[in-house]
């Protein structure tokens, strides 16, 4: 079957950023699964951030998330760019902030397009620019009773 530029399936969609949050209560994939459904999208792509058990060869024993109030406004900033990039059909992205343990789930990203490359590629430039842009800051403590502040 010959691909269809001209279906408007294979654009982005009218209203595509679906979900933006900063959360302080623990954060549900399948919420962000749910904002990005489309029939139209041939493609989702998701990335789930966990809270790992090391950095820089220290063991972490928990961290925190604290952001800036800008923060939300700058996820849908990213948001909009990435939409105006790609033919987004719908975007969702969620960060918690609070203390956090080990495998705690810290971000969720979620982007449907109408072909799994485009997906692919939204969905990573989505959670790198979030990751390098947003004022959201992590204070890990380390099992061995130091810390340490990291973020954007």
């Amino acid at each position: 079957m010959a691909l269809n530029n001209g279906h408007p399936g294979e654009q982005a969609a009218q209203e595509p950023i679906k979900l933006i949050g900063i959360r302080d209560k623990p954060l549900s994939v399948d919420e962000v699964l749910r904002a990005v459904g489309d029939e139209a999208a041939g493609g989702t792509a998701l990335f789930v951030g966990t809270v790992r058990n090391h950095d820089g060869g220290a063991d972490v024993a928990e961290l925190g998330y604290s952001c800036h109030p800008s923060a939300e406004a700058e996820m849908r900033r990213i948001a909009e760019k990435v939409v105006a990039d790609f033919p987004v059909r719908a975007l969702a992205a969620v960060h918690r902030v609070g203390d956090l343990k080990v495998g705690d789930l810290a971000v969720v990203v979620a982007v449907s397009c109408p072909h799994r490359g485009e997906a692919f590629e939204a969905c990573r430039k989505l959670i790198d620019d979030l990751k390098h842009e947003v004022p959201i800051w992590k204070h890990q403590r380390f099992s061995d009773g130091t810390e340490e502040w990291v973020g954007a």
